[in-house]
């Protein structure tokens, strides 16, 4: 069987979607997009060829009967959209933020377990490459028990999405409760549950706005820098997002009782610590020489990728996709455990409460 997945929100991510569904045609296929706006929509169907769009989502499910509704659009309408289409009988795919609020991912995802559907979100890093890589050194016990970890996010203010938002005062980020941080620190946040076990664990946040105040309207206050230290049981965590550090990282690094790793979305590296195994002076010369032959060694992995044409900026979504999609097939779970999508939305929660935007 293959699925028909219809997508509504045309905006910039739609291009991702479009082109990641188009890279698994076992599994799925575009029966139709959607936007308020009729030109969006006309426009990512001319761009591929997509031969149904509409500005009407009731017309899109009525006509279409899509098995898998993509919401793409600015999270203030996740949570209505995404009941809809559960109730119309489809499974759903919504992009981060779930929802803008914590009551509202609770209802959501209660929702979707009493009408039997599946409910996933873009959590597109969970599935990534280099944290599967991650996975199977945890797993063959090469970092040992994990005691703390560290999680960054650069942004670049300067860039497509950035320069959108600052641009544009009315900009739908101003509306999310956390604004630029709502709408990103999802990436930050889901990496660290697995080695999370608690709920509810020890959180201190701190915002700051970095940047030089000059508008007279919503952006002066944008928050664009957070730190964030997170205290369990037995683990710990320090998240930073930035949007003035260059380049515009983005690591985890996970420190254990036998090893550290370091994964570096970006250039989709895993590497070890080198450690000494020499005495002295000599010692301290050959750990640069081991982490250089690491990441070549990874390099030459990602050259391998390339050529396979499986090195493309959305593996991680394709990888969340097929995992979806085999979940809707087959019947097992969804890729996203319920529990850890509440998870981060309380964590989000928490963090404006504490910097001084408490969530609706």
């Amino acid at each position: 069987m293959t699925l028909k997945v219809a997508i509504v929100g045309c905006g910039k991510i739609a291009d991702g979607h479009v082109e990641t569904i188009r890279r698994m045609p076992d599994l799925a296929r575009i029966v139709g997009v959607c936007d308020r706006e009729p030109l969006m929509a006309e426009q990512l169907a001319t761009r591929y060829g997509l031969d149904f769009h509409t500005s009407d989502v009731e017309r899109l499910v009525g006509e279409r009967r899509p098995d898998v509704l993509h919401v793409t659009t600015p999270p203030g309408s996740h949570s209505a959209l995404a009941k809809f289409a559960l109730d119309a009988g489809c499974h759903v795919y919504v992009e981060k933020p779930l929802t803008p609020s914590l009551r509202e991912t609770r209802a959501l995802v209660a929702h979707a377990e009493s009408v039997g559907r599946k409910l996933t979100v873009g959590y597109t890093y969970f599935l990534d490459p280099a944290t599967l890589e991650l996975r199977a050194l945890l797993q063959g016990g090469a970092l040992g028990d994990v005691v703390h970890l560290e999680s960054f996010y650069g942004y670049d203010l300067a860039g497509s999405y950035g320069a959108a938002i600052l641009a544009d005062p009315s900009h739908w980020v101003f509306g999310l409760p956390g604004q630029l941080l709502h709408n990103n620190l999802d990436h930050l946040l889901y990496k660290l549950l697995e080695h999370l076990d608690e709920d509810d664990p020890q959180m201190h946040a701190r915002g700051f706005v970095r940047r030089s105040t000059r508008y007279g309207d919503p952006r002066d206050s944008m928050v664009d820098e957070l730190r964030l230290s997170v205290i369990g049981q037995r683990t710990t965590a320090y998240v930073t997002f930035t949007s003035h550090v260059r380049p515009a990282a983005h690591f985890l690094r996970v420190y254990g009782t036998r090893n550290i790793a370091h994964v570096d979305y970006v250039g989709r590296t895993v590497a070890l610590e080198a450690s000494r195994s020499l005495p002295s002076a000599v010692g301290r010369l050959a750990p640069p020489f081991t982490m250089a032959a690491t990441l070549a060694r990874a390099g030459v992995k990602n050259v391998g990728r390339f050529a396979k044409s499986d090195f493309h900026f959305f593996a991680g979504m394709e990888a969340l996709l097929r995992a979806f999609y085999a979940s809707i097939l087959e019947g097992g779970p969804p890729p996203i455990l319920h529990r850890d999508i509440v998870r981060v939305a309380a964590m989000l929660e928490e963090i404006f409460r504490q910097i001084g935007r408490p969530s609706a």
